[in-house]
């Protein structure tokens, strides 16, 4: 082997090593955020009340994560969203 393949060996182990780093990273930042709660379980897990909400807030809440500003009691206008992706 000559030294541009060695490079190129070294190179891609390197961002396996740290893609695995940030993988582990981001799991522990999700289980914080979640308090632990997975996806299929529901005891515990903290749930928002969308009865007020339009079908558009809970649609994008839903897919995008997005929770409008007035149910998180800040002040700004109706419309206005926080968070998203």
């Amino acid at each position: 082997m000559n030294n541009e393949n060695l490079i190129l060996i070294g190179a891609i182990i390197a961002l396996l090593i740290f893609s695995s780093v940030q993988a582990i990273q981001l799991t522990s930042i999700k289980a914080q955020i979640t308090g632990g709660a997975t996806a299929g379980s529901t005891a515990g897990a903290a749930t928002l009340d969308t009865s007020g909400w339009t079908a558009d807030e809970i649609m994008n809440y839903e897919m995008h994560g997005i929770i409008p500003a007035r149910a998180g009691g800040s002040s700004g206008s109706p419309g206005q969203m926080v968070g998203g992706c």
